[in-house]
């Protein structure tokens, strides 16, 4: 394996760590902010952040490029968690959370579809099978099942959501940018989208809620690790691998979710969760020894 390769599963892994230890920082910052506004502020702190770690100019683009990246911030930044926020209030956290491990197998039947690398091979779905249904036994471990029609089907426009960026970034990577300069701009377009609606939804500027530390704490972690760092991990890692082996890396965030839950909430890890855990990184292990990658990218 290539040391792009290396430094590909290296980077989706960290993202997808810092992921999945995110909900902690999230549950604190939703006592003091709506989800719209901590969507606006985890954000807008995370452009910031970019700009200021690289602030070259991407020089001139076409139309054709820009609404590839207008398109990405919509699907991956304004739609993905306004719908990941509107699933949740309608239904369980548990049901939200294995639909959304759905997304790899979108974006691999996306990728065949739309990037021509070939129909996915079966191994990549037993894969998959396996990886969801050990996330099912570690979200519905201590809780029933519950249907929720409508927040259900929010969670899979959900996924869908998170695959067709993924198919998004890896047509902007071929673009040759800096994958900063691409994140950013990514960001600046998810955020004028989720300004056009703003003020339709739940939404004040509230400045003075920063003045407690822990508010101040935890938008600054949300800004610039699981926004900022993570969305430009994720960027490379779908540069370097491609959409499907990047995807699959998504059935470790429920595992990782566990682990917080025990280091920071003191929760307990029972049997079931400990057969989902297995269940889900021998999926992983699957998928992606399967999973096809995108070796060319039509361009201008």
């Amino acid at each position: 394996m290539e040391k792009k390769q290396w430094l590909g599963h290296i980077a989706v892994l960290t993202a997808v760590c810092i992921w999945g230890f995110a909900f902690v920082p999230i549950v604190v910052a939703l006592r003091s902010f709506t989800p719209a506004e901590l969507l606006f502020y985890r954000f807008s702190l995370a452009t910031a952040a970019l700009y200021l770690i690289y602030p070259k100019s991407m020089g001139k683009t076409t139309w054709r490029q820009e609404l590839l990246f207008a398109a990405a911030g919509l699907t991956g930044v304004t739609m993905f968690f306004l719908l990941q926020d509107f699933a949740l209030l309608v239904t369980a956290a548990s049901n939200v959370g294995v639909i959304a491990a759905v997304s790899p197998m979108f974006t691999a039947l996306l990728s065949w579809g739309f990037l021509n690398t070939g129909r996915p091979a079966k191994a990549f779905f037993l894969g998959a099978g396996m990886a969801l249904f050990g996330i099912a036994l570690i979200s519905f471990s201590g809780s029933r099942l519950e249907l929720s029609p409508i927040g259900d089907f929010l969670a899979v426009l959900m996924a869908l959501c998170w695959a067709v960026y993924c198919i998004f970034t890896k047509q902007i990577a071929a673009f040759g940018y800096h994958v900063i300069q691409t994140t950013r701009r990514i960001f600046l377009y998810g955020l004028f989208f989720l300004l056009l609606i703003l003020f339709f939804l739940d939404f004040r500027l509230g400045i003075e809620r920063f003045l407690e530390p822990v508010n101040l704490a935890s938008m600054l972690f949300l800004g610039f690790g699981p926004s900022a760092l993570c969305f430009v991990l994720w960027g490379y890692g779908v540069k370097q691998l491609g959409p499907t082996k990047t995807s699959v890396y998504l059935y470790l965030i429920p595992l990782v979710s566990v682990v917080a839950s025990v280091l920071f909430l003191g929760e307990r890890i029972i049997w079931m969760n400990a057969l989902g855990i297995l269940l889900a990184l021998l999926g992983l292990v699957v998928s992606n020894r399967k999973a096809r990658q995108a070796e060319t990218v039509l361009v201008e």
